[in-house]
Protein backbone atom coordinates (compact mmCIF):
# COMPACT_ATOMS: atom_id res chain seq x y z
CA UNK A 1 0.00 0.00 0.00
CA UNK A 2 1.64 3.33 -1.08
CA UNK A 3 2.16 6.03 2.05
CA UNK A 4 0.42 9.02 1.15
CA UNK A 5 2.59 11.93 3.04
CA UNK A 6 0.78 14.93 4.27
CA UNK A 7 2.77 18.13 4.88
CA UNK A 8 3.04 19.42 8.06
CA UNK A 9 0.69 22.70 8.83
CA UNK A 10 3.65 24.82 9.51
CA UNK A 11 4.69 23.86 6.23
CA UNK A 12 1.54 24.78 4.09
CA UNK A 13 1.71 28.43 2.49
CA UNK A 14 -0.73 30.65 4.35
CA UNK A 15 -2.06 33.28 1.77
CA UNK A 16 -0.83 36.49 3.31
CA UNK A 17 2.72 35.14 2.90
CA UNK A 18 2.96 34.49 -0.90
CA UNK A 19 0.74 37.61 -2.11
CA UNK A 20 -0.13 36.61 -5.89
CA UNK A 21 1.45 38.73 -8.27
CA UNK A 22 -1.09 39.11 -10.70
CA UNK A 23 -1.86 42.63 -12.18
CA UNK A 24 -5.15 44.46 -11.40
CA UNK A 25 -5.67 46.04 -14.81
CA UNK A 26 -4.24 46.65 -18.57
CA UNK A 27 -0.87 48.11 -18.55
CA UNK A 28 -2.70 51.23 -20.05
CA UNK A 29 -4.62 51.49 -17.00
CA UNK A 30 -2.04 50.77 -14.49
CA UNK A 31 0.10 53.52 -16.38
CA UNK A 32 -2.45 56.00 -16.17
CA UNK A 33 -2.64 55.38 -11.95
CA UNK A 34 0.83 55.63 -11.83
CA UNK A 35 0.68 59.03 -13.51
CA UNK A 36 -2.06 60.64 -11.42
CA UNK A 37 -0.22 59.19 -8.61
CA UNK A 38 2.72 61.30 -9.40
CA UNK A 39 0.56 64.36 -8.81
CA UNK A 40 0.97 66.46 -5.81
CA UNK A 41 -2.01 65.62 -3.42
CA UNK A 42 -3.04 61.96 -4.69
CA UNK A 43 -1.03 58.79 -3.93
CA UNK A 44 -1.57 55.55 -5.24
CA UNK A 45 -4.86 54.67 -2.79
CA UNK A 46 -6.38 58.19 -4.10
CA UNK A 47 -4.95 57.70 -7.58
CA UNK A 48 -6.86 54.15 -8.09
CA UNK A 49 -10.21 56.16 -6.68
CA UNK A 50 -9.98 58.38 -9.51
CA UNK A 51 -9.06 56.32 -12.25
CA UNK A 52 -12.32 54.20 -11.04
CA UNK A 53 -14.49 57.17 -11.44
CA UNK A 54 -13.19 57.94 -14.75
CA UNK A 55 -13.93 54.59 -16.41
CA UNK A 56 -17.02 54.62 -14.60
CA UNK A 57 -18.09 58.24 -16.06
CA UNK A 58 -16.22 57.51 -19.10
CA UNK A 59 -18.37 59.91 -21.20
CA UNK A 60 -19.15 62.68 -18.10
CA UNK A 61 -15.56 62.80 -17.18
CA UNK A 62 -12.74 60.97 -19.11
CA UNK A 63 -13.63 62.52 -22.28
CA UNK A 64 -13.88 66.11 -20.78
CA UNK A 65 -10.55 65.54 -19.41
CA UNK A 66 -8.73 64.25 -22.57
CA UNK A 67 -9.94 67.01 -24.36
CA UNK A 68 -9.09 69.70 -22.26
CA UNK A 69 -5.38 68.41 -21.71
CA UNK A 70 -4.59 67.66 -25.05
CA UNK A 71 -5.96 71.57 -25.38
CA UNK A 72 -3.96 73.05 -22.84
CA UNK A 73 -1.23 71.07 -23.64
CA UNK A 74 -1.10 71.88 -27.40
CA UNK A 75 -1.62 76.02 -26.44
CA UNK A 76 0.39 76.37 -23.29
CA UNK A 77 2.91 78.71 -22.87
CA UNK A 78 4.93 81.01 -20.53
CA UNK A 79 4.04 84.65 -20.49
CA UNK A 80 7.01 86.69 -21.18
CA UNK A 81 5.77 89.49 -19.43
CA UNK A 82 5.74 88.09 -15.92
CA UNK A 83 6.20 84.28 -15.76
CA UNK A 84 2.94 82.89 -15.38
CA UNK A 85 1.42 79.86 -17.69
CA UNK A 86 -1.57 80.09 -19.32
CA UNK A 87 -2.75 79.72 -22.96
CA UNK A 88 -2.09 83.11 -24.10
CA UNK A 89 0.86 85.22 -24.09
CA UNK A 90 0.86 87.85 -22.44
CA UNK A 91 -1.28 86.20 -20.05
CA UNK A 92 -4.95 87.06 -18.95
CA UNK A 93 -3.65 89.16 -16.15
CA UNK A 94 -0.91 91.08 -18.11
CA UNK A 95 -3.35 91.56 -20.76
CA UNK A 96 -6.12 92.91 -18.54
CA UNK A 97 -6.59 96.70 -18.80
CA UNK A 98 -8.26 97.00 -15.94
CA UNK A 99 -5.08 95.68 -13.83
CA UNK A 100 -3.31 98.45 -11.64
CA UNK A 101 0.07 98.77 -13.58
CA UNK A 102 1.55 100.71 -10.92
CA UNK A 103 1.27 97.67 -8.52
CA UNK A 104 3.23 94.72 -9.12
CA UNK A 105 3.39 92.07 -6.85
CA UNK A 106 6.54 89.52 -6.40
CA UNK A 107 6.49 86.00 -6.08
CA UNK A 108 8.20 82.83 -5.97
CA UNK A 109 5.99 80.52 -8.30
CA UNK A 110 3.10 80.53 -10.17
CA UNK A 111 1.25 78.73 -7.82
CA UNK A 112 1.63 81.35 -5.31
CA UNK A 113 0.00 83.95 -7.95
CA UNK A 114 -2.69 81.46 -8.27
CA UNK A 115 -3.37 82.01 -4.56
CA UNK A 116 -3.36 85.24 -4.42
CA UNK A 117 -5.50 85.40 -7.06
CA UNK A 118 -7.81 83.48 -5.59
CA UNK A 119 -8.14 85.83 -2.64
CA UNK A 120 -9.08 88.69 -5.68
CA UNK A 121 -8.01 91.33 -3.29
CA UNK A 122 -4.84 92.53 -5.07
CA UNK A 123 -5.85 94.86 -8.17
CA UNK A 124 -1.86 94.99 -9.91
CA UNK A 125 -0.15 92.98 -11.99
CA UNK A 126 2.40 90.07 -10.86
CA UNK A 127 6.41 88.85 -11.14
CA UNK A 128 7.19 85.22 -11.01
CA UNK A 129 10.60 84.64 -10.26
CA UNK A 130 10.58 81.11 -10.59
CA UNK A 131 11.99 80.13 -7.59
CA UNK A 132 13.99 81.41 -4.38
CA UNK A 133 17.62 82.12 -3.01
CA UNK A 134 18.81 78.66 -1.89
CA UNK A 135 22.87 78.36 -0.88
CA UNK A 136 22.08 74.85 -0.18
CA UNK A 137 20.16 73.56 -3.49
CA UNK A 138 22.67 75.62 -5.42
CA UNK A 139 19.84 78.61 -6.17
CA UNK A 140 21.35 82.15 -7.52
CA UNK A 141 20.07 85.11 -8.49
CA UNK A 142 21.20 85.12 -12.40
CA UNK A 143 19.26 81.51 -11.98
CA UNK A 144 15.99 83.41 -11.36
CA UNK A 145 13.69 86.16 -13.48
CA UNK A 146 15.44 89.03 -10.96
CA UNK A 147 17.08 90.98 -13.83
CA UNK A 148 13.84 90.82 -15.70
CA UNK A 149 12.31 92.11 -12.71
CA UNK A 150 14.86 95.00 -12.50
CA UNK A 151 14.08 95.90 -15.94
CA UNK A 152 10.23 95.97 -15.32
CA UNK A 153 10.82 98.67 -12.63
CA UNK A 154 13.80 100.44 -13.95
CA UNK A 155 10.86 100.79 -17.36
CA UNK A 156 8.94 103.64 -15.15
CA UNK A 157 5.05 102.95 -13.97
CA UNK A 158 5.43 101.16 -11.05
CA UNK A 159 4.51 103.21 -7.51
CA UNK A 160 4.88 100.05 -5.14
CA UNK A 161 6.40 97.15 -5.26
CA UNK A 162 4.88 93.90 -2.87
CA UNK A 163 7.54 91.27 -2.27
CA UNK A 164 5.11 88.40 -1.76
CA UNK A 165 7.91 85.61 -0.64
CA UNK A 166 6.96 82.80 1.73
CA UNK A 167 7.89 82.80 5.69
CA UNK A 168 10.92 80.75 4.83
CA UNK A 169 14.45 81.40 5.79
CA UNK A 170 15.23 81.22 2.01
CA UNK A 171 12.08 83.46 1.12
CA UNK A 172 13.58 85.71 3.91
CA UNK A 173 16.99 85.53 2.22
CA UNK A 174 15.05 86.43 -1.78
CA UNK A 175 13.24 89.35 -0.38
CA UNK A 176 16.32 90.80 1.39
CA UNK A 177 18.21 90.65 -1.87
CA UNK A 178 15.04 92.10 -3.88
CA UNK A 179 14.90 94.89 -1.74
CA UNK A 180 18.89 95.41 -2.28
CA UNK A 181 18.30 95.52 -5.79
CA UNK A 182 15.25 97.59 -6.14
CA UNK A 183 16.04 100.55 -3.16
CA UNK A 184 17.31 102.60 -5.75
CA UNK A 185 14.38 102.61 -7.72
CA UNK A 186 11.47 105.50 -6.81
CA UNK A 187 9.12 102.93 -5.71
CA UNK A 188 7.10 101.92 -2.44
CA UNK A 189 8.50 98.91 -0.69
CA UNK A 190 6.15 96.58 0.29
CA UNK A 191 5.93 93.05 1.82
CA UNK A 192 3.04 90.54 2.88
CA UNK A 193 2.48 90.84 7.14
CA UNK A 194 3.34 87.96 8.92
CA UNK A 195 1.42 86.82 11.96
CA UNK A 196 -1.38 85.17 13.75
CA UNK A 197 -3.31 83.35 11.48
CA UNK A 198 -6.94 84.13 11.64
CA UNK A 199 -8.54 81.79 14.46
CA UNK A 200 -5.35 80.81 15.43
CA UNK A 201 -4.27 80.35 19.11
CA UNK A 202 -1.75 81.61 20.80
CA UNK A 203 -1.02 77.79 22.70
CA UNK A 204 -0.56 76.35 19.30
CA UNK A 205 1.81 78.66 17.47
CA UNK A 206 5.96 78.12 16.73
CA UNK A 207 7.96 80.62 17.93
CA UNK A 208 8.76 82.35 14.64
CA UNK A 209 4.92 82.67 13.93
CA UNK A 210 4.63 84.56 17.37
CA UNK A 211 7.91 86.73 16.86
CA UNK A 212 6.74 87.93 13.71
CA UNK A 213 3.21 89.17 14.97
CA UNK A 214 5.08 90.90 18.31
CA UNK A 215 7.07 92.89 15.17
CA UNK A 216 4.67 93.60 13.26
CA UNK A 217 2.14 94.79 16.35
CA UNK A 218 0.25 97.72 15.99
CA UNK A 219 -1.56 100.61 17.17
CA UNK A 220 -5.55 99.41 18.67
CA UNK A 221 -7.88 101.26 16.34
Amino acid sequence: MKMIRIAPPSALAHPRATPYLFPMASPEIEALTQALARLPGLGPRSARRAVLHLLKKREAALGPLRAALEAVDERLETCATCGNVDTVNPCAICADPRRDARALCVVEEVADLWALERSRLFPGRFHVLGGRLSALEGIRPEDLAIEALVRRIEGGGVDEVVLAMNATLEGQTTAHYLAERIERFPVRLTQLAHGLPVGGELDYLDEGTLAQALRARRPVA
